[in-house]
């Protein structure tokens, strides 16, 4: 099994839509996404995603299933800086970096900064749609692996915070350190694949995370959108 993790271009989130520039790199991306034999495509319910996935899909003659799940992460944290209620990834090192129990895959929720809004329970949400979609092809979760399914190819466009917490929940990684230790530029493609052993158990591996080679090789900048900096406290 093959997931492909995309997100979409450059955002213009005043009218849910992409910047010039966005167009630009999802063109660029639909030239790499047609070679890549995707058997199914999936997509956010929101505008720049399925902006960014139109493109691909008019040249393939494929529509994409909206799913809701794959909407941006909705998780949120108040702010110890402000006291306002913001995004729960994306955060300043001194929020998380100093507390062991982020790093933990059992114990990252239970932190006083997370307790205070509702990351977990979008986690939980994203989880199921993740397992739910994957029995879809035959995959059943067992325990941190997965047992039986097809060899199919599919593409999920969607969005940084998202695509990072879906990469997070099949690799078993605290998705606090996947949301602040990577980065997914807009357009990147992060690709899984799953292994089995001789026990018919799988797990899925990151063979490329984030990757912008399509944009690179037309000479087109990386759009920063999304890092820290961009961010409010």
């Amino acid at each position: 099994m093959k997931i492909i993790i995309i997100r979409h271009g450059d955002p213009d989130y005043s009218i849910d839509s992409l910047t010039e520039k966005g167009w630009r790199e999802a063109e660029l991306l639909s030239h790499r996404l047609i070679k890549e034999n995707i058997d199914d495509f999936y997509c956010s319910p929101l505008g720049r995603a399925r902006d960014t996935a139109s493109l691909t899909l008019k040249k393939l003659g494929k529509e994409a299933e909206i799913l809701d799940w794959l909407h941006e992460f909705r998780g949120t944290i108040i702010s110890p800086f402000t006291g306002r209620k913001r995004v729960s990834w994306d955060l300043p090192p001194s929020m998380w970096c100093y507390d062991e129990r982020f790093y933990d895959i059992k114990t990252w929720s239970e932190p006083e900064i997370m307790s205070s809004g509702d990351s977990l329970k979008y986690y939980e949400e994203t989880a199921c749609g993740v397992d739910a979609l994957l029995e879809r092809y035959g995959w059943k979760r067992d325990g941190m692996a997965y047992l039986g399914g097809e060899d199919k190819t599919i593409a999920l466009v969607c969005h940084f915070g998202l695509g990072i917490t879906v990469m997070a929940y099949l690799l078993g990684i605290s998705p606090v350190v996947a949301q602040n230790g990577f980065f997914l530029a807009p357009t990147s493609v992060t690709t899984l694949v799953s292994e089995t052993d001789v026990n018919g158990i799988s797990h899925f591996r990151a063979t490329g995370v984030g990757d912008i080679s399509h944009l690179y090789a037309q000479g087109e900048p990386m759009s920063e959108s999304g890092l820290y900096p961009n961010f409010q406290k």
